[in-house]
């Protein structure tokens, strides 16, 4: 597992934290329900209606879909290798590199940015290119960490119930099984996530670099789940801890222009 922690997992490089996927009613009672509805191009044909619900369940125990959509940005420290800070309304991404002098301002969107090595401003286009991919190839790998609960009905995702099961620690769980099609930059992988009964959260997940593999490359848990202004995250995932997770309802206006130290 020595190249565990710079997997590329996939996931759908176009987000905005005010998706389309949002659709608010009325309660019986005047109580406004916002509901999960999946992303332009999730394959609802070939997901088990199980699976479907099981990840509006999910969505819901992580805050529900309006305080996920409302949620401005976030930051977090991926195991002591980067630290990331995200706009999700914008997409605008800022990268500092922990262990190497480097820096990228990237718009995930857009595939346009910035990069920052050794003091030094890289403006040869090739280089430029070069560097922007590896640093959308880290945000895409960095997030799917953090926020793969709320990427469950994404495009090109295909959900399927498993079964019913047990996690590593005992606890009763609903098994379920993510295949991707012509998403993120590894679609080939392939996932088994394992949602507490009882709480709703994902629980456990298993990584397959290839989904025809007899056993997965590795089994973590999910644990310590924090609410952060009413959006559930966690950053324990058992040999590893995701750390200095904030949430931002704001960020400096040049922070994602330049990179002129701000402190937030």
């Amino acid at each position: 597992m020595k190249n565990l922690f710079i997997l590329m997992l996939p996931l759908v490089v176009a987000v905005s934290g005010c998706s389309s996927n949002t659709e608010s009613t009325k309660g019986s009672e005047d109580t406004e329900i916002v509901e999960n509805l999946p992303a332009e191009g999730f394959d609802v044909a070939n997901s088990s209606p199980e699976a479907i619900k099981i990840a509006d369940d999910v969505m819901n125990a992580m805050g529900g879909r309006k305080n996920w959509d409302n949620l401005r940005g976030i930051s977090w420290n991926f195991f002591g290798n980067r630290k990331l800070f995200w706009d999700k309304w914008t997409g605008d991404v800022r990268i500092k590199y922990l262990k190497e002098d480097r820096e990228a301002i990237i718009n995930i969107n857009t595939d346009q940015g910035r990069v920052m090595l050794k003091g030094e401003e890289i403006t040869q286009p090739d280089s430029l290119n070069k560097y922007l991919r590896q640093a959308k190839g880290a945000w895409i790998n960095d997030s799917y960490w953090l926020c793969m609960p709320f990427k469950l009905k994404d495009s090109g995702v295909t959900l399927q119930f498993i079964d019913s099961d047990t996690t590593q620690d005992g606890r009763e769980a609903y098994l379920l099984s993510l295949r991707f099609k012509d998403v993120g930059f590894t679609p080939e992988n392939y996932y088994e996530i394992w949602v507490d009964a009882e709480t709703k959260l994902i629980s456990q997940w298993a990584y397959y670099k290839q989904e025809t593999q007899d056993d997965p490359n590795f089994i973590m848990p999910w644990r310590e789940y924090k609410d952060f202004n009413g959006v559930m995250l966690s950053g324990n995932r058992g040999e590893r801890e995701i750390t200095e997770i904030q949430r931002h309802d704001s960020f400096p206006e040049t922070f994602f222009n330049d990179f002129s130290p701000v402190g937030i």
